[in-house]
């Protein structure tokens, strides 16, 4: 058993002083009024979820910021089907867990990653044909985050049908490979570690292939789908289908708050408000959407009609939790002309932001975390006061921690009731760096 102290910790219902947090194996089992022998001279933030990753794609980050690496989205995946062609499983864990150990750092705790690079360079299966997903489970391992990974089923080039090419093939997964790796993975299944289903998109997965997916998972598990990023797509699903892609899948899947939406950048607002009634988490990655030049989602009205939106990391530009809700209610500011978009008139936006992206990343991971309370896993990211608002307590902390960091912005950070970064540096932090390092020789 352990037991740390805080000065303030962030509960479901807002600042609590001189808290008490005991924890074993890994999970909450008391909070009280206390103070232990390990006391925290500061603010406890429950563990964020990154609920939209593809790791693979931190091994390119940053080689596409000229004018020759293209101008738009979809040159952009050229040079992602490239980085795709080269990993394998002996890099691909390394990859996995310095993704993990960056997210750590700030402020992630729990990872969900989108998991559709299942065969070979080739396009042919392992003989071992989760061998691609093991090597993400070891990364987690290694780095110490909890993870949920998600089967992808990549079958077709666009929503006309047309067959895989290129850079694509090696994603080629049916509905019944996917399920039949999920059966196989789910023995594994824990507290830090949880299964499910990500059919990639509407132009990638037939409506026939969806349905056997859905139908196949059973209840319960997590499925994750991107939707809607870009407005040639939106135009081609309109095309094909009659429909775009949002109000289509509303339509013709059992969408619960079992799913997660990534993107639905171009959603319309009767889109928004249909996501919100049926309770799926809508998957906001501000940095890589960013990056990409994708737009922006119309988050106020999502959220005044009930809607649930987390956070992801997507092709890992950045990995920081802080600086995702800052640009994720800086680009609301500038969509609206308007300050603290989604703090209610007696809250601050960084207790506002941080606790609902929270809820939202625990509900698409499947998993028992974003909150501090008795049964959730023992999750949890420390703050201290920034000079300029030290005496103002802790909701000015954390509005400062995202409105105006200093480095590092997490102190600590514990997952699973184990201590993964101290000061500002995780624990395993040199090995998993060298072991990154030489997997980027590999791939060049």
């Amino acid at each position: 058993m352990g037991a740390l102290s805080a000065d303030w910790v962030l509960l479901e219902d807002g600042w609590a002083p001189g808290l008490l947090i005991e924890h074993e194996s890994g999970t909450i089992t008391d909070i009280r009024p206390g103070r232990a022998a390990e006391h925290i001279e500061g603010a406890v933030l429950p563990g964020m979820t990154n609920l939209h990753s593809h790791a693979f794609q931190r091994s390119f980050a940053g080689r596409t910021e000229f004018a020759g690496g293209g101008g738009d989205f979809w040159s952009w995946r050229e040079a992602m089907y490239r980085a795709a062609g080269t990993i394998t499983p002996e890099t691909a864990a390394p990859v996995a867990a310095y993704v993990a150990m960056l997210g750590l750092l700030g402020g992630f705790t729990s990872l969900v990653e989108f998991h559709y690079l299942q065969n070979a360079p080739d396009g042919r299966p392992y003989a071992n044909r989760a061998a691609m997903a093991d090597a993400i489970v070891e990364g987690a391992r290694q780095a110490g985050v909890g993870l949920t990974l998600l089967f992808g089923v990549y079958q077709t080039g666009d929503f006309d049908g047309a067959p895989l090419r290129g850079g694509q093939i090696r994603f080629d997964t049916g509905p019944d490979a996917a399920l039949r790796m999920l059966a196989e993975a789910r023995a594994q299944e824990g507290p830090a570690l949880r299964f499910g289903l990500s059919p990639h998109s509407l132009r990638a997965v037939p409506p026939d292939s969806l349905r056997a997916l859905v139908a196949g998972a059973g209840a319960g598990a997590p499925i994750h789908m991107h939707l809607s990023e870009q407005v040639a797509e939106v135009a081609a699903c309109q095309s094909a289908r009659g429909a775009p892609p949002v109000a289509w899948l509303l339509d013709n899947a059992p969408v619960s708050p079992d799913w997660c939406l990534i993107h639905c950048t171009h959603a319309s607002a009767a889109e928004r408000a249909g996501i919100a009634r049926s309770g799926a988490v809508v998957g906001l990655c501000p940095s890589t959407e960013g990056n990409l030049g994708d737009g922006i989602f119309g988050l106020p009205d999502f959220v005044a009609a009930g809607g649930v939106f987390g956070l992801g990391t997507d092709s890992h530009v950045s990995l920081d939790a802080f600086g995702e809700l800052r640009l994720l209610e800086y680009s609301q500011r500038l969509r609206t002309q308007k300050r603290n978009v989604l703090a209610g008139a007696d809250r601050h936006s960084g207790a506002t932001l941080w606790q609902a992206a929270c809820a939202g990343g625990a509900r698409a991971a499947g998993r028992d975390v974003g909150a501090l309370r008795v049964g959730a896993r023992a999750d949890l990211v420390v703050i201290g006061p920034r000079l300029e608002s030290e005496a103002m307590g802790p909701d000015f902390w954390l509005d400062a921690a995202i409105f105006a960091q200093s480095s590092p912005v997490a102190h600590h950070v514990m997952a699973g009731g184990q201590w993964k970064v101290r000061d500002g540096r995780h624990l395993q932090q040199e090995s998993i760096t060298k072991a990154y390092r030489e997997a980027l020789k590999v791939l060049g």
